[in-house]
């Protein structure tokens, strides 16, 4: 009897020494956790800030002209974010266009302006736009067909994507046929319409030689045999 309670006694020591170390093991594991948590959110704000570093030469973003003039579209929704034009993951931080936020769309005669609460307002002048189609993304952001609003825009050097989303997404398709409209851009409403865009002037210019330096070959052959 005696022999049996001492080996009661060593197994419940035994037990309550197991889970201590249990505890201490959790405990360790949470701490590596938190801290690989930590140096993966440094490392990334360090790459967001060296990206705008590298992105410094970007101007200063255009601020609405007084008066806007008479809206032709209008809409609420989110601002997801702009990256080089053709490059869906090439995110541009610099000049807050990195920040999503949401943003209230107005388009006029005079451009596309662009008011984000609590991040820094934009306009595009018309002269500066340079088309718009619906996307399924962006980079950081995925969605369903057509469920992007993606604004083509020159600032600067660059040519820039830009994409929003209206709180009603049925608009899309109305606000990229305005601002093609408003662009003359018949390439992109010939892209986004699933028919052929139109060559442009430098286009058919090359495709023009191409022509000519076929004909001049054909000639050739015809004289030498």
């Amino acid at each position: 009897m005696r022999n049996q309670l001492a080996t009661a006694a060593r197994f419940a020591a035994e037990r309550e020494s197991q889970q201590v170390t249990d505890w201490a093991a959790r405990i360790g594991w949470v701490v590596g956790l938190l801290l690989f948590i930590a140096l993966l959110y440094w490392l990334m704000r360090q790459g967001w800030k060296w990206r705008g570093t590298l992105q410094s030469d970007l101007p200063e973003l255009p601020t609405a002209p007084d008066p806007v003039g008479e809206p032709l579209l209008s809409a609420t929704g989110r601002y997801h974010g702009s990256t080089t034009a053709g490059q869906w993951l090439d995110r541009i931080v610099a000049r807050g266009l990195g920040t999503r936020s949401r943003a209230e769309l107005t388009l006029s005669e005079r451009g596309l302006d662009v008011v984000r609460p609590g991040a820094e307002d934009f306009f595009i002048p018309r002269a500066q736009l340079r088309g718009a189609r619906l996307d399924t993304g962006i980079a950081g952001k995925v969605l369903t067909e057509g469920g992007l609003l993606v604004v083509t825009w020159e600032h600067g050097e660059r040519r820039i994507d830009s994409g929003f989303r209206a709180d009603q997404a049925g608009e899309h398709p109305a606000w990229a046929d305005r601002i093609n409209q408003l662009t003359g851009d018949a390439a992109h409403a010939g892209a986004r319409s699933g028919g052929p865009a139109a060559p442009s002037p430098e286009e058919r210019q090359g495709q023009q030689h191409q022509r000519d330096q076929r004909d001049q070959h054909d000639e050739h052959k015809d004289g030498a045999s």
